[in-house]
This record gives structure tokens, sequence and C-alpha cells, in this order.
């Protein structure tokens, strides 16, 4: 196997150059560029990342977590993480921990043992390890950045939605509508999200003066969660005229158990999803749901944590990107 000292030889250049080449090649000519790259092609180089990641103290990998992989709306967060990282010369690391606190343990001891350079996590919780690397580098921000959602105890940089006001916005659209019988399927409490949507959701009940006409059922962001709430809600007495769901695959659930029960959508019952997924605008009918900008969730996070890498974060900071409600098929004026 070749090395640094034989590539060197064969391009006529010193091994500094070389290095250049391979990680910084904008301050090198274009001659000498193209001479090393002959080289290191002719010879099968390839450098030990290793040796390297001793020598500069950076793996130039980031750490991210995901709760559940098979939810397609992390699909475009994680996309606009890996284009925003591979912009500035990162790898990204992938670790799906679908929701279980040993695993995400098991990813934030790869950040302490300098296995990668810095964290976003997508999860609600914050790994035991990865908080106190955040207290022990206090008051400067510890490489790690939340996605998705805002939890101002954690401490750390997030880039997240106005979820309150989100949920408020699709509650206003359905009160329009003339809804007063309205049934919210929650995702699991334990997450500032949900808590964050419920809170939205039932004050603007309130300020409608129909906070007595709100209906709760809980669910856990899956498919089988929003059909199984729906039932139960739709199994009550005065069942709910709408529902609003805390992500679009409950709703997808909530409409397939809806018309298990013969119930037409929307003329019988309007469904509200948030996100925004991909399948939305293809479903019968096409989903009224809260759309996130996913993409720049993710590529946020990442410009949040290049800065703390380069020094620059010094504080945790909050970034509220814009949502909006996407109105389609799915709603529709409330019953008789």
């Amino acid at each position: 196997m070749s090395n640094i000292y034989e590539v060197a030889r064969r391009a006529g250049v010193s091994t500094a150059t070389v290095s250049r080449v391979l990680s910084r090649p904008d301050v090198v000519s274009a001659a000498t560029r193209r001479k090393v790259i002959q080289a290191v092609q002719a010879m099968g180089y390839t450098p030990n990342s290793a040796a390297k990641t001793l020598r500069t103290r950076r793996s130039e990998k980031i750490l991210v977590t995901v709760p559940d992989i098979s939810n397609p709306f992390f699909s475009l967060i994680l996309k606009g993480i890996q284009d925003a990282a591979q912009r500035d010369g990162y790898a990204v690391l992938l670790g799906d921990t679908q929701h279980d606190e040993a695993r995400e343990e098991g990813y934030a001891r790869m950040l302490q043992r300098k296995e990668a350079d810095g964290l976003v996590f997508l999860g609600h919780r914050l790994p035991a390890a990865a908080a106190e690397l955040a207290r022990i580098m206090a008051p400067r921000c510890a490489p790690i950045v939340h996605g998705c959602e805002y939890s101002p105890k954690l401490a750390v940089p997030s880039v997240h939605i106005d979820n309150a006001k989100a949920a408020a916005d699709a509650l206003d659209h359905l009160y329009s509508l003339g809804h007063r019988r309205i049934g919210i399927i929650t995702g699991p409490l334990m997450s500032p999200l949900s808590r964050d949507r419920l809170q939205g959701a039932t004050d603007r009940a309130q300020a409608h003066g129909a906070g007595e006409g709100l209906m709760v059922a809980r669910g856990d962001f899956t498919v089988e969660s929003g059909a199984a709430a729906a039932e139960a809600l739709l199994e009550w007495n005065a069942p709910p005229t709408a529902l609003f769901c805390f992500n679009d695959m409950m709703a997808i659930g909530a409409v397939a158990s809806a018309r298990q029960r013969g119930l037409h959508v929307p003329r019988d019952l309007s469904v509200i999803g948030f996100d925004d997924i991909r399948v939305a605008a293809f479903m019968d009918p096409p989903l009224t749901t809260v759309a996130q900008p996913m993409r720049e969730i993710g590529e946020g996070a990442v410009r949040l944590l290049l800065e703390i890498l380069r020094g620059d974060g010094i504080e945790p900071v909050s970034v509220t990107l814009p949502h909006h409600l996407t109105v389609r098929g799915s709603t529709a004026p409330a019953p008789a």
C-alpha cells in the first residue's frame, strides 16, 4: 500500500502539499493539483483518516440521531442535513434510536470519544452523555444542536417552528368552516412538540368559546395509532365533525378509520394533518396540513453546528422558521 511520502516523491512536491491538495485544494495551484491527483490515482493512495483525526482532533463527521427512521417526516430534514454538511466537507453518520434511551446514550458517547465532531439530535431527549458535555463546556456552546423541537431547559441551540401557533392556525381554519366539535390526536406528550401543539389548540378553542367541544386522544405519530385514536373519538355519543392530527401519518390512519365506518371525508368528517410529507398532496382526498420547512430545518441545524465548531457560536440560540397551513380537499364546512 502506497503512502503519502511515495505520492509526494512521484509528484515532485512535499508531503505538506499533498495533504493540502487532499484537504484544501482551493489553496493549491491548478498545475500542482493536477500533478498530485495524477500521482494519487496512479499509486492508489488512500489517506489515513484515523491518523488525520489524531493530528487535527477533528473527524470531519457529524452525527445525526433520528427517533424513527421509518417516519417520512425525517427524510427531507436528513436531506437538508446531508447537503449542508457535504458543502462544508463533513460526512454524516446516521443513528436510528427507535425512541430507545440506551441507543441514544450509545450514540452520544461517540461524541465523547471524538468519533464525530458534533451532534444533531431530532428527538426530544438530550442523552445524559451529551448533557454532561454541554455542562462541562458551559458557558460556551457544546457542538450539539436540537432539530424540530424546542425545550429551553436543555440549553442547546435549536431549529424549529412555532408549534403552538401552527396548531392555533389549524384550529382557526376548522372554526372558520363552522366546526365546533373537534377531535385532537396528539403525539406522545413527553415531547415538547406535542405539548406545544396541544397548548396552542386548547388556547384557540377557548378563545373561540368552544373549549368544551374539544376531544383529545393520544397517538404516537404512527399510522396505526392515528387509526386507533380516530376510532375511539368517533365512538363518542356526540362525535367530532373534524379531526386535527399532530402529524400526517396519524391523519392517514384517521382517514382510513373514518372510511371503515362509512364516513366520507370531508363531507362527514374534516381531517387536518401536520408536516406536509410528500404523500399528503396525493391522498384521496388531498390532505389539508400544516407545512413545515423540513429541508430548511436540517440545513439550519447544520449551520448552527458549524458555527459552534468554528468558534462563532458562543451562546445557545433558538431559530424559529415559518410554517403555513396548506388547505386541500380533506376539510370542508361542518355538516348540518
